[in-house]
């Protein structure tokens, strides 16, 4: 009941932020998923049916507002899972129900938690599902040069900007970002896990051709 009263004011917010007229914002954006965006084919149908049902996808707005808002150096991160691998609807699968832990900027006031959530459902929707847990946190989020890195109490996601692939496979791009991203591209996944308990289960998926990066505005 908690979750559909939290869901039903968020909806209230978003769609009076998208009725009020333009907004402007601006950030960097990465992700990970349990399961490869960039291989041959042979690991990839490997996969469809066993593992890709989890992701860490974060957000640190540079700079901008939400509705009159103010949102500049607020991150927000969600930890999502789903009943299926959530990348194989692009290829003919069926799409997963999903169930999200929201992690908001500790920093933020109750005005921008709500600004920060609507964000999330506007740019990750249908990705984000029901929102089982929202927590303020203290988030640290890194763009570097070579990498980005995330932590926010029972999340972690680190992710190297650069791409390899094992020639013996193959090697091809078959998923897009779970997120709207503009100029996205792909990472090296380092670090990609959830400890928490309000998903009913928990993962540590390092070291995998996983993840995507780039910047997001509306």
């Amino acid at each position: 009941m908690k979750t559909l009263v939290l869901s039903a004011v968020f909806l209230t917010f978003a769609m009076a932020a998208l009725s009020a007229g333009p907004t402007t914002l601006q950030g960097t954006y990465v992700e990970a998923r349990t399961s490869e965006v960039f291989a041959g084919a042979c690991i990839i149908n490997g996969e469809a049916a066993t593992t890709g049902r989890e992701a860490v996808l974060a957000w640190k707005v540079d700079s901008g507002q939400l509705n009159g808002v103010p949102l500049s150096g607020l991150s927000v991160v969600a930890a999502i899972s789903g009943d299926t691998n959530l990348s194989v609807h692009e290829i003919g699968g069926d799409v997963a129900t999903t169930r999200t832990a929201l992690f908001v900027d500790a920093r933020a006031t109750d005005d921008q938690r709500k600004a920060l959530v609507t964000m999330v459902r506007t740019l990750a929707t249908p990705i984000v599902g029901d929102i089982a847990e929202v927590t303020s946190a203290s988030i640290d989020f890194v763009a570097g040069d070579d990498e980005i890195r995330v932590a926010a109490k029972s999340v972690k996601l680190a992710v190297r900007k650069e791409m390899s692939h094992d020639s013996s496979c193959g090697n091809k791009q078959w998923f897009e970002p779970l997120s709207t991203v503009h100029h996205a591209e792909m990472g090296i996944t380092v670090e990609n896990a959830f400890s928490g308990t309000s998903l009913g289960t928990k993962w540590s998926d390092p070291n995998k051709r996983s993840g995507f990066f780039g910047a997001f505005s509306f």
